[in-house]
């Protein structure tokens, strides 16, 4: 992509607009932890609710997600949003009252209030490093391959330097990731989560202008319209619709067969809940926005509204990977090689460098970036949230006043930010950016969620039963997933929907462990949650608790809005009406 003075200042003055707005929003947030962790408990629902979409929304979606929609299994990967709007109604209708109530800081706090104090450990100290090796790292490695994508720098190193493509595309990554690192950094460091959903509102605004700008313009081509110097010219959107749906049928159903090897119908009734429950009800870095949220009402407002965002996400994000693949697919593919996986992160970047006119290239360029660094800000404030309030007041110094509090939050922010921008290349290790991040969050999202399911449904589990479920599930997961890896590695895979090893015919021992160990890595959450589930059953059983726990009680208005079950509701009824029309 060719970028112009135009597009240069338009990207320049939004950075310059987010950091401003930014670091005059927060600038009051130094009195202590409350107010540089959670924004004082102020955070009102529009805040709450762009703030929750920006920081989930990132490049590992415009690049894996739209990637997935290039590959063969096209909108089937919608799933992930519209089961995520399902676990949204649960959190603000069950899980944010009970969290409010308690008055948390951060979700391994919750733990220590129903169980104990080591199981609070256990999980703060496992969630931040998931959180810096599983999404920090990612968000950074897929930013940073996106902005390559566009501006192709890889290939720059590849003509004036002199470097092997693999070397070109590790440097540029990890040049790429440092950038991305500092500048999100800057802000965060100085005004906390305050910071963080002001920069939230403004970048998620860029995000949904610059993905439905994309949108609009791929089914104008489709629809026949022409790219010319100054734009698209000619075609129509509708017709670019009806043309984009009668051509790609096939990748516009969301229910793959029961055989998929990742996302088959069968994980929408058994996995799939799981790790959405545990990311948006769960997981410090999504719920610390809530946390924040001036009453119950206007947090429950704030989630419903990022619903809201997530049924129309799939046609913002995995619609243009499918465009891309009907418009540019071989010309993508010999630029990766030949390689689908390689070729899927390359179709969203690759679709905007040649659609986008100029100037527009500066707000798209806006919207990627700020993509990045929405996500990238969120995660190294929550990490740090969880290392001050979780580890570092129970293990350093448990006398610890506010403004050490704010000290230490924003020491160990540039601390993990650093960290992540070291670490940015490991997701190319694996095939895959979005398979990546599942694959990774998999090991401890089981055991979370029954931990805390099993803990608010049985007032009378034990702390051991929490401790076992912390520990027990990421060594199950394992148990699941390892095998398969090395069998496949030994030669082992699927032939004609049979099992082979090295193209001969497996015995049928080797065969029925070859099909459970590679069965999708949906079902192995959801087979490690029912064990866990059972192992807490029975140690209940066996040593209840005398007396249920007694839960602190804050002094925030926990007053529910009048309409949250109307709300949640239309969202389920809206999922409901998506999947009939697209199965």
């Amino acid at each position: 992509m060719i970028i112009t003075l135009g597009d240069a200042i338009i990207f320049v003055a939004f950075l310059a607009l987010v950091i401003g707005i930014s670091l005059y929003a927060s600038r009051g947030e130094k009195a202590g932890g409350e107010a540089y962790f959670l924004a004082g408990r102020r955070l009102v629902w529009p805040l709450i609710g762009f703030s929750l979409i920006a920081s989930n929304i990132s490049t590992e979606h415009f690049v894996g997600m739209a990637g997935d929609g290039f590959g063969p299994r096209g909108l089937a990967v919608a799933s992930f949003e519209w089961i995520a709007a399902v676990a949204l109604v649960v959190m603000a209708w069950w899980l944010l009252p009970k969290f409010l109530q308690a008055g948390i800081y951060t979700m391994p706090q919750y733990l220590e209030y129903r169980y104990d104090s080591l199981t609070r450990t256990l999980m703060a100290v496992v969630l931040t490093l998931l959180t810096i090796f599983a999404l920090l790292v990612t968000v950074l490695y897929s930013g940073s391959r996106g902005l390559d994508g566009v501006f192709g720098f890889s290939d720059m190193a590849v003509e004036h330097f002199g470097m092997s493509r693999g070397a070109a595309v590790f440097w540029t990554t990890w040049a790429g990731a440092w950038f991305i690192g500092i500048c999100a950094a800057a802000y965060t460091i100085y005004g906390g989560l305050r910071a963080v959903v002001w920069s939230d509102l403004l970048q998620g605004g860029a995000l949904l202008l610059g993905g439905a700008l994309v949108l609009y313009l791929g089914l104008k081509i489709v629809g026949g319209g022409e790219v010319t110097e100054f734009g698209v010219e000619g075609g129509s959107v509708f017709e670019g619709w009806r043309t984009f749906a009668a051509e790609n049928e096939d990748r516009l159903s969301v229910g793959l067969p029961a055989r998929d090897p990742v996302l088959p119908w069968t994980a929408l009734f058994t996995g799939m809940l799981i790790p959405n429950i545990f990311y948006w009800g769960m997981n410090q870095f999504i719920v610390q926005r809530t946390l924040g949220a001036k009453s119950l009402a206007e947090g429950q407002k704030g989630i419903f509204l990022a619903c809201a965002f997530k049924l129309v996400m799939p046609f913002i994000i995995i619609v243009p990977g499918i465009i891309a693949f009907q418009l540019y697919g071989d010309t993508i593919l010999e630029r990766a090689g030949g390689d689908m996986g390689r070729a899927g992160e390359l179709a969203y970047p690759h679709l905007i460098a040649q659609i986008m006119p100029p100037l527009l290239r500066g707000v798209m360029l806006a919207a990627l970036g700020g993509a990045v660094m929405s996500t990238f800000n969120s995660g190294i404030n929550s990490a740090a949230t969880m290392y001050t309030v979780d580890i570092h007041n129970t293990f350093v110094n448990k006398n610890t006043t506010g403004r050490q509090e704010v000290y230490i939050g924003r020491t160990a922010t540039a601390i993990i930010a650093l960290v992540a921008c070291v670490m940015a290349p490991l997701p190319g290790l694996f095939e895959g950016v979005f398979h990546y991040i599942q694959e990774i969050w998999g090991f401890i999202s089981p055991a979370v969620v029954t931990a805390f399911i099993v803990g608010l449904v049985v007032p009378r589990a034990p702390a051991l039963a929490g401790r076992v479920a912390l520990i027990l599930g990421p060594l199950l997961y394992a148990l699941f997933r390892v095998p398969g890896w090395v069998m496949s590695g030994l030669g082992f895979g699927w032939e004609d929907g049979a099992v082979v090893r090295n193209e001969e015919a497996a015995g049928v021992a080797a065969e029925v462990a070859f099909r459970f160990f590679t069965m999708p890595y949906l079902h192995h959450m959801f087979i490690t949650f029912l064990v866990l589930a059972a192992i807490m059953g029975v140690i209940t059983w066996r040593s209840p608790l005398s007396e249920p726990r007694t839960m602190p009680v804050s002094n925030i208005d926990v007053q529910p809005h009048p309409l949250r079950y109307v709300y949640g509701g239309l969202i389920l009824a809206a999922v409901l009406v998506l999947y009939i029309i697209f199965w």
